[in-house]
């Protein structure tokens, strides 16, 4: 068995499990953005969006799916590099610098969502 530095111990497996689940719950999110679109069509303002992403269920629903998304995008961008950057040192960088951004991304949104 060949041990990748950059796997983080994940089979193939668990990425191809990662990738399903998390694209399941980022479509149910869509569907529920989209819902609320089509509800609240011509009246969709600030207050609207406040009330909205109010709701504790909404908030929840939130970061499961910013959870989601930043595994799926992990997922992908470990397999992309490991398939085409061959040189382990540009790899590494390109995976600590996603990485960085993703966990970025990830407070943002959490500071988002209970910041305040």
């Amino acid at each position: 068995m060949v041990n990748n530095a950059t796997s983080l111990g994940r089979s193939g497996l668990q990425d191809w499990l990662i990738q399903r689940v998390s694209s399941i719950i980022i479509a149910a999110y869509v569907l529920c953005i989209t819902g609320i679109f089509i509800r609240h069509h011509g009246e969709l303002n600030f207050g609207t969006w406040q009330m909205i992403f109010a709701n504790p269920a909404m908030q929840i629903f939130t970061l499961f799916f910013l959870i989601g998304l930043i595994a799926h995008a992990w997922v992908g961008i470990w397999t992309v590099t490991t398939d085409y950057l061959k040189n382990t040192a540009v790899r590494v960088s390109v995976q600590v610098l996603v990485i960085i951004a993703l966990l970025a991304c990830g407070f943002w949104g959490v500071q988002i969502l209970w910041g305040g």
